[in-house]
């Protein structure tokens, strides 16, 4: 059995951790793989979970991420082997004319959680403009979205299990850059990067709207380190790269934003 109480102490989605740490219990005790629903990015692999050091080596395999930022995993004892290939996903196909009722992420999630399904079993939605939109789902839903999801917005849409040879995943742009700062506090270095105002960012991480490897920060000074993922709802991510001091003892930072 996993040291569940150690585990949850201090994660924040408790109970999503919960579920994953039945399900790698389940594993352990049947000796077969077992399989999550999606999961956040910070419930996937951010909190500390059963998959790493030191419970990994001695309990339990992990494989099988989607190709979505929602991620759905295989769970499996070590001496079993993982296969990307084994989580089960379906690709949806999501055809209709939104050129003159132009439809967001938001708009097509809206409609796919209003047929009744939860969060937790819809992936990754790539929108293709005025065309439509793909959806990964859990495969048992195809037929029933199939049949139920058939308007987004005010307009009508086919809905169709299609082949992963046809996902369309839209590589996003990057750019580097480099900015020199006072200190690493959060609104410095993320004000530069997104190319905002400080006092812009400051009213952003104060609303909540601003995550550190996908934990929300509510401090401005918070002081960022190599590696850390900056996320911004709606406005991409930024992550940090080689920090180095200045001969006049400033910081000079090297970021990649992703849009």
């Amino acid at each position: 059995m996993l040291p569940k109480d150690d585990l949850l102490k201090t994660v924040e989605n408790r109970a999503a951790l919960t579920r994953v740490l039945d399900l790698a219990d389940q594993a352990i005790r049947t000796w077969e793989v077992v399989f999550t629903d999606f999961l956040s990015p910070p419930r996937a692999g951010r909190n500390p979970s059963p998959f790493s050091a030191p419970h990994r080596r001695s309990i339990c395999g992990l494989g099988g991420l989607s190709p979505s930022r929602a991620a759905a995993r295989a769970i499996a004892r070590t001496e079993l082997p993982l296969d990307t290939e084994q989580v089960p996903l379906a690709l949806l196909d999501i055809a209709g004319n939104f050129l003159f009722d132009t439809a967001t992420h938001r708009d097509f999630l809206g409609s796919l959680l209003g047929t009744g399904l939860v969060r937790e079993k819809v992936g990754d939605i790539i929108v293709l403009g005025e065309r439509g939109a793909q959806a990964i789902v859990v495969p048992e839903l195809a037929e029933f979205l199939e049949l139920q999801l058939v308007q987004v917005r005010s307009v009508p849409v086919k809905t169709r299990p299609i082949d992963w040879q046809e996902l369309r995943v839209r590589q996003p742009k990057k750019k580097e850059m480099t900015t020199v700062e006072a200190s690493l506090r959060l609104d410095a270095v993320a004000s530069a990067g997104f190319g905002m105002s400080r006092s812009k960012m400051v009213d952003l991480i104060n609303a909540g709207d601003v995550r550190v490897n996908w934990k929300a920060i509510s401090q401005s000074s918070h002081s960022l380190r190599a590696g850390d993922l900056v996320a911004i709802r709606s406005k991409g991510r930024l992550e940090v790269g080689e920090i180095a001091v200045t001969k006049k003892q400033r910081y000079r930072v090297s970021l990649t934003r992703y849009i």
